[in-house]
Parts: C-alpha cells; structure tokens; sequence
C-alpha cells in the first residue's frame, strides 16, 4: 500500500507543521528546523513491505535533528538507509561527522541521537528495517551507523536500483510478494556492505576479523541444518575447532550461543511476517530448533516474551499502523 504526503495538500501557512506530522508518522519523531520560508514543498510516498518500509522524500533543503527526548518511550530500535540523488546531505551521530553525496547511501540508527541536513532541494530514497531484521544478516548492525557506502558499482549499485525498481511495483504486489521483497532488499544491503574494511575491523586483527566473517557468513547460511554444530562449522571453514572458539571468544560469546541467537533472529522475523501462516513449530524447525519446548524457553529468555506474544504484538502493531497511516491533513 502506497501513502502518499504533499504540502500542496495544505495552505501556505500549515505546510511546515504539515510536514513535521507527515514525517514523525513515517520515520519516528524528529525536530525540523526548514531553511526555506512559507513557501516550503515537499513530497513523500511511503511503501510498506511488511515490517520494513520504502520511502521517497523530495523537499526544500531542511534540518531533521533527532533528540534525547525523542527516544524515551521508544521501544523498537530501526535503521535508516538513505541514498541521497540531487545534492550532498551532512549527518552527525555519535561524535562522527559524515557527508554523503549522489552516488553513495547513509546508514543511521534511531536510538541515537542526530542531526542530519541539506542545504539545496534533494530527493532521497529511505529504506526503513527494523534492527533485529538487520541484526539477523549483519553482526552488531550499531557499527554501521553515520558510514557512508558507495553505490556506484558491485553489489551497492544493485541494492539501490533494486529501491528504485521496486517501489513503483509494490502496488501491483499481495503483502506476502511486498515482504518476500524487502526481505530480499535487506539481503542485498547486508552483502553491500559486509566486506567494507570498516565493517570488518573491530578490535581484532585483520586476519581474525576476516575469518570470523567467514564463519559468520557460513552459520548463516546454514542455519536451517538442526546438526550444525562447532566441528560442522569447523571444517566448512577449514580452520581449527580450538582457533573456532578463540575467535568467538574475542567477541564475548561462544559457538553454540551465536548460532542459537541467529536462529532465535530468524524465527523472530518470522513470527513478525504479517499475514504469516506457519505455525510457530514449523518456524522453529525450519531454523534448526529441533525442540519446540525448548525453542520457547530460549526465545522467552532471548527477548522476554512468549513466541505467541510476539506474534500477537506483530498483529496489533500492524493494526495500529495501518490506522496512523493516513495522509495528514
């Protein structure tokens, strides 16, 4: 379902405040502080992909500052990756200043802080994911935040034509087609961005962050095998079972305990899917649980409810969406 918002559905004086409402309701609240005068436009379409959303921004040149007091009673962390196409935005998040120009996409998280501006009139595509979909495809998705990602070649390129494509199509699609999408959207960022030294760095060495990558990425993929275990993984990555639990040691957890949790990521999302069909058993085996009982005693120790509450939450916050997300008047 397409949303579509535009200031020349208000009177001159109410577009700024027309704006602000149509932007809270899209994104999460913010403070806008607009450069131009009475006259300000903008335009915004909103596509919803299940728990994800795909939006395209056009206004005058703005300030969109995120405070401490915006993010009390916020309850679920998301990410914002913005792909700027007519002119250069400066973000500033956690003592890090970035500019990003046309040609590159931005990643911001919510549950900080920032300001994020441009001078001259931009047109912005803005994929919004929630953080445990991210967090399911990229490990401690936080290191992402204020990184500017080129999108010129390789796989960043395709990510953003992908947005691009996508989203005029979106209103031709059934909600189970819209979501398998922005699934796959969130694939294409997490492989766009996995191999950037800046991702991969962290307080071990090269080497080591280059391995852990790649048993990062082969756990992943093997997830759904309910015999996956730290000799499995092992030898597909052909190092050491001892060098295996060394490197997940560096990272304060162990094997077994990341592989549960990646899981645990997985079955989340799916409990989230709107519409789902499959029963909370068939998600659980489908990524490797092979105990319903006690795939319920970690999910609730995982994320402090029930895999049912969940599920039940997921429903009622698309009920609620769906009833805030009309055009403001």
């Amino acid at each position: 379902m397409r949303v579509h918002y535009s200031t020349a559905q208000a009177a001159p004086a109410a577009r700024k405040r027309y704006w602000d409402e149509a932007i809270s309701q899209t994104y999460f609240p913010l403070e806008l502080g607009f450069r131009s005068g009475p006259s300000f436009s903008g335009d915004l379409d909103v596509w919803s992909l299940g728990n994800l959303s795909i939006s395209r921004n056009l206004s005058d040149g703005l300030i969109y500052r995120r405070h401490q007091r915006h993010l009390l009673h916020e309850r679920e962390e998301s990410y914002l990756i913005t792909v700027p196409e007519l002119s250069e935005i400066s973000f500033a998040q956690d003592g890090k200043e970035v500019r990003c120009r046309p040609g590159a996409f931005l990643v911001e998280r919510s549950h900080l802080p920032y300001e994020f501006s441009y001078v001259e009139p931009n047109a912005l595509w803005v994929l919004k994911v929630p953080s445990a979909t991210l967090r399911a495809r990229v490990g401690q998705p936080e290191r992402l935040a204020s990184l500017s990602f080129d999108s010129t070649r390789g796989v960043g390129a395709l990510f953003v034509d992908m947005i691009r494509n996508t989203a005029p199509r979106l209103d031709e699609m059934s909600d189970a087609a819209r979501e398998i999408s922005g699934k796959h959207l969130v694939d294409l960022l997490a492989l766009s961005i996995e191999g950037d030294e800046r991702v991969l760095a962290g307080a071990a060495s090269s080497v080591q962050s280059a391995h852990l990558h790649r048993v990062e990425r082969f756990i992943r993929t093997h997830l759904a095998a309910s015999d996956l275990s730290p000799r499995s993984v092992a030898e597909g990555c052909g190092i050491s079972i001892r060098y295996l639990h060394q490197l997940f040691a560096t990272q304060g957890t162990t094997v077994c305990g990341w592989i549960r949790c990646q899981r645990l990521l997985m079955c989340d999302e799916a409990l989230r899917e709107i519409g789902g069909r499959r029963s909370i058993s068939e998600i659980a085996y489908q990524w490797g649980f092979s105990d319903h009982a006690q795939f319920s005693r970690h999910y609730k120790a995982h994320f402090g409810r029930t895999p049912s509450e969940a599920r039940e939450a997921a429903r009622q916050a698309a009920l609620a969406a769906e009833t805030m997300t009309m055009p403001v008047g």
